[in-house]
């Protein structure tokens, strides 16, 4: 095992962000690609002749419908599901070839929903995080500690953290289970559709969390979110799917138009600059419905 330097990153106000831990046999950032993938459940095909290419140290947001494959492809790309064709490629070896404890150290993943467990505790739940840093004989330490509070303080958990995760609104337990993989302290963190059960403050707070994560600590960040405005103003890369095939890739500025938004959702739409950031904004127009109430 290398040399592990614990850092604490400072916010303007001296309050710490979060705390993070590198590993000194690590050559830069880790990198994430796959090659020609085909995914699907039996004999249901969901995503075909995929080439991904996750830029390190950036935000990539995975964008589509319904039923596209957008989770099926996060959840390949952390070896959650195998491939029925191609691979994924985490620090140029195939990832179904890396042993899963020290995947664990270098990919978190957070699903769209997760079993809440009863009868355990908020501070309990959050150092869960911590397992693939845990041996066989070691101890819970210093810096377990500090990573599990640190944790709690950025995704502001801290009031509840004795109570039990069961008595938490839909909210609060998403909170939750974002801080426990913001506790694994992965260089990549893999979040399919963290915003959901989050009201709107709280949504934004999440993104900018991810934002100073990739801007500050050089984390890769990859989310799969349904709004195309927020995915607009916090990605640095986008991946549009649509019918289980990328139709795009790339910065949202070069990438999101209205015929993209036409051919991938079948919407008719207005692209204009963001007012506070200049992103791309995607302003709706009226979609075309049957009028249900006609006798």
């Amino acid at each position: 095992m290398g040399f592990i330097y614990f850092g604490l990153l400072l916010e303007a106000d001296n309050s710490v962000l979060i705390m993070t831990n590198f590993d000194s046999e690590m050559d830069g950032h880790p990198t994430l690609s796959a090659e020609n993938l085909t995914l699907g459940y039996g004999s249901k095909i969901i995503c075909e002749a995929l080439d991904v290419t996750i830029p390190s140290g950036k935000l990539t947001v995975i964008v589509g419908p319904n039923g596209c494959g957008k989770s099926t492809l996060l959840k390949c790309l952390c070896r959650l599901l195998k491939p029925k064709q191609g691979h994924v490629i985490l620090n140029g070896e195939q990832i179904q070839r890396i042993p899963s404890k020290e995947i664990a150290k270098l990919l978190g993943f957070l699903p769209q929903s997760s079993s809440t467990p009863e009868r355990v505790t908020v501070a309990e739940l959050v150092a869960r995080g911590r397992h693939a840093h845990q041996g066989l004989f070691s101890q819970w330490s210093i810096e377990d500690e500090h990573a599990v509070k640190q944790a709690m303080h950025v995704t502001r958990i801290e009031a509840f953290a004795d109570h039990t995760v069961d008595a938490l609104s839909g909210g609060q337990l998403q909170r939750v289970w974002i801080a426990m993989l913001l506790a694994q302290q992965t260089p990549i963190l893999m979040l399919d559709e963290p915003t959901t059960y989050l009201d709107i403050s709280h949504q934004l707070e999440l993104l900018e969390l991810f934002k100073k994560l990739k801007q500050k600590l050089g984390n890769t960040v990859v989310a799969v979110l349904h709004d195309l405005n927020q995915a607009c103003r916090y990605a640095d890369n986008l991946i549009v799917l649509s019918g289980g095939k990328i139709v795009a890739q790339g910065p949202p500025n070069e990438l999101m138009t209205e015929s993209l938004v036409k051919q991938v959702f079948g919407l008719d739409s207005l692209i204009m600059p963001d007012p506070v950031t200049g992103s791309p904004m995607v302003v709706p127009k009226a979609p075309l419905i049957p009028d249900v109430c006609e006798q």
